[in-house]
């Protein structure tokens, strides 16, 4: 590897951070969920009145929440990360929107409180949301499935790499809800594609997304690295399958 490679790889490095669920350091370098057959936003709206009261679990900074335009006097949200946490507490109640810090498995909110809970991408408890929806509330979920990556974890830990949530899957999560007294609304699993067209961006991705490369670093992992550039220079990109899920359910 050129020094000025390994130089732009380190930079990379050392400026992984994010705050809420912002990628937008490595757009254009890379792409994935491109090819969901479903949209998370639309099946919310599809479903969504103004007079409804919503809770995102999870909600990053507030983005994706933001992006939906319900009034902000109808609008709760919770987060339970800390950097993303303090992020929220600055930005989020001067709107007027209920942000309170805290985890999936004992959501800050009294019961049936919501006519609808969101979730993309985070934990949760189908006992706590059925705690806090009222009787026929929707809970939408759009889920990272347990194999989610596996091409790209491999290349770095090898094919025998543990996978680092194996219950995450559609069937095991509908049959959570199902016992837990809901109706299933709508319940899709897809495995797509990430593509990685710059090795600087999957460089960064890895060192952010530590459940799935765990203990990442450039130096440790330098050989694995420049196979990755060799297939970006030969293929134009390096590529692996991401597993997502869809889980629209009703509380009876």
């Amino acid at each position: 590897m050129n020094t000025d490679l390994y130089q732009h790889i380190k930079q990379e490095e050392s400026c992984a951070r994010i705050h809420g669920w912002d990628f937008s350091h490595i757009e254009g370098r890379y792409e994935e969920e491109n090819d969901l057959p479903w949209d998370y936003k639309t099946e919310i709206l599809s479903r969504l009145s103004p007079d409804m009261r919503i809770l995102d679990i999870d909600t990053g900074g507030g983005e994706f929440l933001l992006s939906l335009g319900h009034p902000y006097e109808n609008t709760s949200c919770m987060e339970g990360y800390p950097p993303n946490a303090e992020l929220c507490k600055k930005t989020l109640p001067p709107l007027g929107i209920d942000f309170r810090a805290g985890n999936a498995d004992k959501i800050p909110f009294a019961d049936e409180s919501f006519d609808m809970v969101i979730n993309r991408h985070g934990d949760f408890s189908e006992k706590e949301i059925s705690r806090v929806l009222k009787k026929g509330g929707v809970f939408i979920t759009q889920q990272v499935g347990a194999y989610n990556d596996r091409e790209l974890v491999n290349l770095f830990y090898g094919e025998n790499a543990p996978v680092p949530f194996p219950d995450q899957t559609l069937e095991k999560a509908r049959e959570k809800f199902e016992k837990a007294g809901f109706s299933i609304e709508n319940a899709m699993e897809h495995f797509g594609s990430i593509r990685f067209f710059e090795i600087g961006a999957l460089v960064w991705f890895a060192r952010i997304i530590e459940w799935e490369f765990p203990a990442f670093t450039v130096d440790e992992f330098l050989p694995q690295i420049e196979c990755a550039q060799r297939q970006i220079e030969e293929h134009s990109s390096v590529s692996g399958r991401t597993h997502r899920f869809l889980l629209i359910c009703k509380k009876l």
